[in-house]
């Protein structure tokens, strides 16, 4: 039973970018938090402040009693990631919490949506969904406040490693209409700001808060903005045609954006996002921050490493926690590769503790590359993610394509294959010690959906066989240079 005397919230949404921050921002306050999450085991060792609940929205059944004795609900969830139905899901998971955030008898609901113009009439299919689900959650009859945010820019945000990985890989570029769209950018500390403003406050009333730090720009604006604060001489060609689809595949490949999520957000900025009107009228300030204050703030802490978390981070973008439960798996298939080192040997699990990112997977980079741009172009994560951290690791980071699901320093590292595959993937590196030598174990492990399951492991068995043999090759080569 929670204490009378402590507000308590839950966070829903707390994998992604925007919850972990607001779960930080919290910590150190009189605050219960409580959030949901459908892999709630790879947060708990970062946030032990917060206690965590199994939840999948899209599942009606694993909300019950998940929001009693709730006082105020974060509604952070949305189904960028999804390659069908995004739209029905979104609305799906919408209604599925207010029926059970109504029979908890919740308080408030906090919503973070996108900032639009609905009288323009010509919104995308998402944006279309986030006014929906906004309308959705005031209709509950549980007051509501919907924040409306533009472009968030932050160390980590969607926006600001899209533009950082154009402008420093592309001398010159090609820039489209949908470029020179205006925005009103905000900076992410501000974002927490207003929706801890929000928690805090009086008001009694549902409303919609407009929120953008002032200044009016476009990307590419913010791209000039970067390359000069950087000291990059970059070109920018302006062409009159280029397809959300071929721009989104041009994204996928040299930055660290998801083809279907980079459709979406083009197809979400081809309209201005401006504030129509001032959060201040109705009560909630911030500081006022230049958008080039703003740059260069982002730029700061991602020296100084600060940052923790990564858009790209989240679970639900990357498709890794899709119910899987309903498919036909046929026999699991298990290959091992092993390599031995003398006792004395220091830091032989060093170089797995550094794998993929900058620092490549050893053997056969560039076909993991042509790997990736195939799984670029059928809708899948692609190789541009890289990793959070060059040598630290943490359960449910991603690593590329891969995602951690097990990690024990010098241990042992198990990576789950976000790819898409027929069938589920894993990789796995053990250590093991006896009294006359050290091993290390590379693991291949694949569960084939059906009959072209099995056929996709067969027909690539040569070249998996000299990938990861030349894998774990270089591997010992590398660990004996350490």
């Amino acid at each position: 039973m929670k204490k009378e005397s402590r507000h308590s919230v839950c966070v829903t949404g707390a994998s992604g970018y925007i919850g972990k921050l607001l779960l930080k921002h919290l910590e150190n306050t009189d605050i219960e938090c409580i959030a949901t999450a459908r892999r709630p085991e790879f947060l708990k060792p970062s946030m032990p402040w917060v206690n965590f609940k199994y939840c999948d929205l899209l599942k009606k059944e694993t909300l019950k009693g998940v929001f009693e004795g709730i006082d105020t609900l974060f509604y952070l969830v949305h189904a960028l990631g999804e390659t069908k139905e995004f739209v029905e899901k979104e609305l799906q998971m919408a209604r599925h919490v207010v029926e059970e955030a109504t029979a908890a008898q919740v308080k408030h609901i906090i919503y973070l949506g996108g900032l639009v113009n609905e009288r323009s009439g010509a919104l995308s299919a998402h944006m279309k969904s986030r006014v929906k689900v906004g309308d959705i959650l005031r209709q509950s009859g549980i007051r509501t406040t919907e924040l409306r945010a533009s472009i968030i820019l932050g160390p980590g945000s969607l926006s600001f490693e899209l533009i950082r990985a154009l402008v420093n890989r592309l001398p010159l570029m090609i820039i489209p209409k949908w470029v020179r769209v205006k925005a009103e950018p905000i900076f992410i500390d501000h974002v927490i700001d207003y929706l801890y403003q929000v928690l805090r406050s009086n008001n009694t009333k549902s409303e919609i808060i407009e929120i953008g730090g002032g200044d009016q720009v476009s990307y590419l604006d913010l791209m000039k903005l970067y390359a000069e604060i950087k000291g990059l001489k970059r070109i920018f060609i302006s062409i009159p045609f280029l397809t959300p689809y071929v721009s989104s595949l041009w994204l996928g490949l040299v930055t660290p954006i998801y083809a279907s999520i980079g459709r979406k957000l083009i197809e979400s900025i081809v309209h201005p996002s401006v504030t129509n009107s001032d959060a201040s009228e109705k009560g909630y300030t911030v500081g006022p921050l230049t958008i080039k204050a703003a740059m260069q703030k982002c730029l700061e802490r991602e020296e100084r490493n600060l940052s923790i978390s990564k858009w790209s981070d989240t679970l639900t973008s990357s498709g890794y926690d899709k119910d899987i439960s309903n498919l036909n798996f046929r026999t699991r298939i298990i290959n091992h590769y092993k390599i031995r080192f003398d006792l004395d040997q220091p830091d032989v699990f060093k170089a797995i503790e550094c794998i993929g990112g900058k620092k490549g997977w050893y053997y056969g980079n560039i076909l993991w590359k042509i790997r990736g741009f195939i799984d670029l172009c059928v809708g899948g994560v692609g190789l541009r993610r890289s990793r959070r951290h060059p040598t630290n690791i943490r359960v449910g980071d991603a690593i590329d394509w891969w995602r951690v699901e097990a990690y024990e320093r010098g241990k042992r590292l198990r990576l789950f294959a976000e790819m898409k595959l027929p069938g589920r993937a894993w990789l796995e590196f053990e250590l093991k010690k006896d009294q006359s030598a050290q091993t290390l174990i590379q693991t291949v492990i694949y569960d084939p959906v059906g009959l072209w399951g099995l056929a996709y492991w067969y027909i690539l068995l040569p070249v998996h066989w000299f990938m990861f043999k030349g894998m774990l090759r270089n591997i010992k080569k590398e660990i004996k240079n350490i």
